[in-house]
């Protein structure tokens, strides 16, 4: 069975950094494509980043470019999000998701094309 699970969040102040963790089960890296979204109350769910299911391939939203950096451990099967020069704008649920086909990956990252979800995780920004 499919299945990603967040953790790494928390509460930081502005300029400062998290590490996100995205760990997964039931398939390896290399099988499919890792996602993260983020939404905020009142907003859409929209796409951060992602890294192919080769690991080839990296992709960031504009709002993050040169902030944020996805990376994979293939060994832990864990993908990570390090989140540097953090601002209020960043203060969402974090998620980590899979596309519903294997080796799938098209950018930009669209949410209704992820199937397996985890439960989120809170990262708040605030002095």
């Amino acid at each position: 069975q499919v299945q990603v699970v967040e953790s790494g969040g928390g509460s930081v102040q502005p300029g400062g950094s998290l590490r996100l963790s995205c760990a997964a089960s039931g398939f390896t890296l290399d099988e499919y494509t890792i996602g993260w979204f983020r939404q905020s109350p009142g907003k859409e769910r929209a796409g951060v980043s992602a890294i192919s299911y080769s690991g080839r391939y990296k992709y960031y939203g504009d709002s993050v470019k040169g902030r944020f950096t996805i990376s994979r451990d293939n060994f832990k099967n864990t993908v990570y999000l390090q989140m540097n020069n953090l601002s209020p704008e960043d203060t969402a649920i974090y998620y980590c998701a899979t596309p519903r086909q294997r080796h799938y990956y098209t950018t930009p990252i669209r949410h209704d094309e992820y199937f397996h979800w985890g439960q989120g995780t809170q990262v708040t920004v605030s002095s």
